[in-house]
Order: structure tokens, then sequence, then C-alpha cells
């Protein structure tokens, strides 16, 4: 009986060690696990806008047609109406201009012959309206007959001329409308009429008349940027620069998709066009419904364990 009791004590006290033993090493082992990190994350969708690829490229405003004012006597110019770069009207009178021979005989011929009705004196009229853009005498000068007095710059021959490379020129043809920005910041739209038959052998640009559409003058010699649009599509499948990951090479893209509320794993895509702040996703054809992680996604693994916060906007 004695005997019995014994081993009972000794069973009871091997119990009790090998509980306390399983629990030591429980509290090891929880104490050796680190606890689990999640990465703070913030998520977009895709949307579905209107994209366009464009290059931004220089032109130059000016005027095709010049119509030169030319003296139709030899004498002296008595009277002038214009200025440089002043505006004048077809049909306007520009100069007058006294024969050599009226100002040498005066009157005489007149009082010899009152019905003569000799003056010597011609008007010059402007062929054309436009700027005076050149102007070769003044009020006093002797000029020959048929000598250039002024230039004028018909305002309807006035365009933009764009060099456009070669490599370009299949996105731009006749009758093409593109946007026009001055350097204000004023947009206007022409239309891409010719291009010029010579190439620059330097640059391998080629000369394009683009007629603009406007409604007060513009000066010659101004640079102003035409969007030259190499595509574009109406509703593009579109996600936010920053949710678009890239290798170092720029060669591989992917974004990182929820696929529950607490994982992300990574997502080959292939890009279409980019604009400044948004790419378009060719594929895979993501939902709106899909969680793609817009902030936090930099380094991550192919399956992460991240945790949604929300921003107060």
């Amino acid at each position: 009986m004695r005997k019995n009791y014994k081993y009972r004590l000794l069973f009871l006290i091997g119990f009790i060690v090998f509980i306390f033993s399983c629990k030591s090493k429980q509290s090891e082992t929880a104490a050796a696990e680190p606890p689990e990190v999640r990465v703070p994350v913030t998520t977009t969708s895709v949307s579905y806008d209107p994209m366009e690829e464009f290059v931004m490229l220089n032109a130059t405003s000016t005027y095709l047609q010049k119509s030169t004012v030319k003296s139709n006597a030899t004498g002296y110019i008595t009277a002038s109406n214009i200025k440089l770069y002043s505006y004048v009207n077809n049909g306007q009178i520009l100069f007058t201009v006294k024969t050599k021979e009226a100002t040498s005989l005066g009157n005489t011929i007149n009082k010899l012959d009152p019905s003569f009705h000799f003056s010597g004196v011609n008007s010059i009229h402007a062929n054309n309206h436009g700027y005076i853009t050149e102007l070769d005498h003044q009020l006093g000068d002797y000029v020959q007959d048929n000598e250039q007095l002024a230039v004028i710059s018909n305002m309807n021959s006035f365009v933009f001329l764009l060099d456009l490379p070669y490599e370009l020129k299949s996105y731009v043809s006749n009758n093409r409308t593109v946007e026009i920005t001055l350097p204000d910041g004023e947009k206007m739209y022409g239309v891409i009429q010719e291009g010029m038959p010579i190439m620059d052998s330097v640059s391998q640009t080629q000369g394009m008349v683009i007629r603009a559409t406007t409604t007060h003058s513009i000066p010659q010699n101004l640079v102003a940027k035409v969007k030259i649009v190499k595509m574009a599509k109406a509703a593009a499948t579109a996600l936010p620069k920053a949710a678009v990951l890239a290798n170092e090479t720029q060669n591989s893209f992917w974004v990182m998709k929820m696929i529950n509320d607490s994982t992300a794993v990574k997502v080959p895509v292939k890009k279409g066009i980019e604009t400044t702040d948004k790419v378009e996703i060719v594929s895979p054809n993501f939902n709106p419904a899909d969680r793609i992680l817009l902030t936090g996604n930099y380094g991550l693994g192919d399956t992460a364990k991240v945790v949604i916060i929300k921003l107060n906007l």
C-alpha cells in the first residue's frame, strides 16, 4: 500500500514538471517569433479617361506674301503718311512724289497755260492691307522711278512655319488641325496645309505651313509651341503614375494589387500612353473594384502583408 502511494507521488511530480516544461517551451517559442509586420499603404483604382501622346515643337510666325511699294515717278517725296510697323489699308495714300520737273519749273507752266493744270504731284497708294515691315525713304528724299519705298506684309498671308522632324511626318497630314500655344499662354488652332519641298540638311526638318485662326494681330517672328498628337484614346484604362513600379532598366513594369484586406501581390503590367500624372494600362484588364496600391508600394515583395490607411483629405 505504501509502495503504491510512493509510485503515485512520483507520477504526480513528473506530470507537474512536464506541464511546466511545456509552458516554458511555449513561452520561449512565443518570445522567439516576432510579431507580424504590416506596411501601411493607400489604394487607388483604375479610371477611364481621355489620353493622348504628343510632342511639342516650335513654330515661328511670319508673312508669306509681301507687297513692294514703288515710286511711280522720279522726284522728291513731299508727303509720307506712314510709319514703320504701322497698319495700312488697301488703296490708302502712302506717299506723295513731286517730279523734279515740277520742282524746277514751279508754277511757270500753269502761268503760261492755266488750262494745262500741271502739278507734277503723284500719289502712291497701298496695293494691299497689312503692316509696313520695311520703310526705305522719308519725307524730302529724292527717289528714282520704280525705286522701292516700303514693303507691306500681307495680312491674309499670316502663317506659322513649323520645323517638323522627318521621323514625325507620318503623324502630320494635310488639313490636320493642331493646337498652338503662344508664349503668354494664349491657345489657338491652326490647320497644317502644306510642306516645303526641301529639307534642312543639318537638322533634317521640313518646313510646314500652318494657317492659324486668330481674331487679333500677332507679331512676326513670334515663337509658339505646336502640339503634334501621336496617339489619342477617348477612354483609356489609366492609373496614377505612382501606382506603377519599374525595375532599374525601365523595361519591366508592375503594380501591387490587393487580393484581400491584408495581402498585396505583384501583377506585371504593360504600359501604353503616358502623361505627366497618369499611365495607360494595356494589359491585364483591371476592374474599377480592384484595389491597387498607390503609396507604400515601393520595395514590397511578391506577396506582402499590408494595412490600408485612410487619408484625411
